[in-house]
């Protein structure tokens, strides 16, 4: 039998430890036989990297052919230049996938449990929930964002089920500092937004015009700022909106106070939140006895980390310059009871927000419908160009 090994589930360290050689193996969906796939590659054991959960021709949100090889090519990317030589992509459609440092094996696979079509109507929002596969520090997973976001979004669904509808979490994001800890992938940033871009032509070419992009990665967040202004530059009827990250609106802020132990810089990446949402969903995969706060981010007036970031500048710096493990933040001050707070508020800031974008979208429609009526009178227009004489 073949050993799988969830590059997902583990730490950064653990990552540094797995041989160089070992395959690994980018799924275009779920449902695969494993065993038949590393048959098929010659190996024993196989590295399972989370599966792209659309893009391909079929999926709930396919892209073009060129489009999805440019994403799979990101996403491998990091692992090459991080050493690893055997690099596969599993797939059971048409497109062809490979190339110089990636080979591809042809499988089928079981669609039973692939998500439902999405309806793409006007009734509802589309969430499109963005997490990412990086370090956490020594004691979080790598798919800690994505298992932050993607249940935030499922809750967010199931409490306002006519107003929403979500795609499944994406896995993979931008870091744009992944040489400094072992673990992090990239797919780039004009991958991911041309990626996401191609995704919203889609629905909106299926009749959706509603979309909330939501981020469980910082990182991911100046990039959705770009497709939400690029979607609405291309598709004037839409209403694509984003924000920043999960828990830190005008729910999901004063909660935070409320309730946290740590100090300010106690909650940033791999923090007091997002350890404490890891002990409520997964704790499993939390390895809390490894834990180290690195609370201490260089500050200045203008320039601070915490979850909510706050100053006027905006600046690239060095993660090593703040940290030795990964961390930003006081992930030993966690626990599972105030994840539970904080999950509850945080999906009920997101029930909030879907109800404003339905608003924004009633009262624009309404008033676009009046300047419409408007313009086909000619005494209206007539009156409108009266500044011209």
């Amino acid at each position: 039998m073949v050993m799988i090994i969830r590059y997902e589930e583990l730490t950064w360290p653990e990552v540094v430890d797995l041989p160089r050689d070992i395959p690994f193996v980018l799924p275009i969906g779920e449902g695969y036989d494993l065993e038949q796939a590393a048959q098929q590659i010659q190996a024993a054991r196989i590295c399972l990297l989370p599966a792209l959960p659309y893009g391909w021709q079929g999926s709930i949100a396919p892209v073009s052919e060129g489009m999805l090889q440019r994403v799979v090519t990101g996403v491998l990317s990091g692992l090459h230049e991080q050493g690893f030589s055997n690099l596969t992509v599993l797939h059971a459609g048409m497109e062809r996938l490979d190339s110089k440092h990636v080979g591809q094996v042809m499988l089928p696979r079981d669609t039973t449990n692939d998500p439902q079509p999405l309806e793409a109507n006007q009734q509802r929002v589309i969430l499109i929930p963005c997490g990412h596969t990086e370090q956490h520090g020594y004691h979080l997973p790598l798919n800690t964002d994505t298992v932050i976001i993607g249940t935030i979004a499922e809750r967010t669904v199931e409490a306002i089920p006519a107003e929403a509808e979500t795609l499944p979490a994406l896995p993979y994001g931008v870091s744009m500092y992944r040489e400094a800890f072992a673990g992090t992938l990239n797919m780039g940033g004009r991958v991911f937004e041309d990626f996401l871009l191609e995704v919203i032509d889609g629905l909106v070419a299926r009749g959706a015009d509603r979309f909330y992009l939501m981020s469980g990665h910082g990182g991911n967040s100046s990039f959705l700022h770009n497709v939400v202004k690029y979607a609405g530059d291309k598709h004037h009827p839409i209403f694509a909106t984003t924000a920043w990250l999960h828990t830190s609106g005008h729910l999901g802020g004063p909660a935070l106070e409320q309730y946290r132990k740590s100090k300010i810089g106690g909650m940033g990446h791999a923090c007091e939140l997002e350890t404490a949402y890891l002990l409520l969903l997964r704790p499993e995969l939390c390895k809390m006895e490894r834990v180290v706060d690195e609370p201490d981010f260089i500050t200045t007036p203008n320039y601070y980390m915490d979850w909510i970031e706050g100053g006027a500048l905006i600046m690239s710096a060095t993660w090593e310059d703040d940290t030795l493990t990964g961390a930003y933040g006081s992930g030993s001050l966690a626990t599972a009871e105030t994840g539970a707070i904080w999950l509850g508020i945080a999906v009920e800031e997101k029930v909030i927000h879907v109800k404003e974008i339905h608003e924004q979208a009633r009262l624009r429609l309404a008033r676009r419908a009046e300047q419409e009526a408007a313009n086909r009178n000619p005494m209206t227009v007539l009156a409108g160009q009266s500044w011209r004489k």
